[in-house]
């Protein structure tokens, strides 16, 4: 976990231009409106978290006050406003990957891992956190892991995907088994053919 960047905070020059790119998609005076991507930017940059000096240089760029910019950030939680693991390990435990076996998926999180909801490895590796629905019900069990989705899990293709980053390996996202994308199970059985 990185604790650097806690009092001053400056975007990258290859994320300045990028800050650049996001504020051009918003019409003069409208430029609050790219708070959000700005946050994420920053977030990415800052090992997955924000300090508050990252959000003053936001509070900045799009001419806000920082405490509407820090109300922003505690109220969505995709914005860290603590350090966290190398990887962010979030298990969904909604209603339908309940139904399909969340909690077993977050019980090999919690013992592959060795932590509870909500800690951090001591190596920093990983962060653990039960989250409310993740938008891919379709294919629950999931769990988000930084930017990758993990679908179709149960138990054993979790903690392959543990292993493999705790390797430092990147595992496939997506379905675990033979789905595709957000087909059914068995693949499609309508609109075979065309028109």
């Amino acid at each position: 976990m990185s604790t650097e960047n806690t009092e001053t905070f400056a975007f990258t020059a290859e994320n300045q231009e990028a800050a650049k790119a996001i504020l051009a998609k918003y019409p003069e005076g409208r430029e609050a409106s790219a708070t959000m991507p700005l946050l994420t930017l920053a977030q990415r940059q800052n090992d997955n978290w924000l300090p508050r000096a990252a959000m003053d240089v936001v509070a900045d760029m799009v001419g806000l006050p920082s405490i509407r910019v820090y109300e922003v950030a505690t109220f969505y939680t995709m914005y860290n406003l603590e350090p966290v693991g190398k990887n962010y390990v979030q298990v969904c435990t909604n209603i339908s990957c309940l139904i399909k076996g969340a909690d077993d998926v977050f019980k090999v999180c919690k013992n592959k891992l060795g932590i509870e909801n909500g800690e951090t490895t001591e190596d920093g590796q990983f962060t653990l956190l039960e989250v409310e629905c993740l938008g891919a019900c379709v294919n629950a069990p999931m769990m988000q892991i930084n930017d990758d989705y993990y679908e179709d899990l149960d138990p054993a293709s979790t903690e392959k995907i543990l292993d493999a980053l705790a390797r430092g390996e990147t595992p496939k996202a997506g379905p675990q088994g033979d789905r595709v994308g957000c087909q059914p199970a068995g693949g499609l059985t309508t609109l075979l053919g065309e028109g």
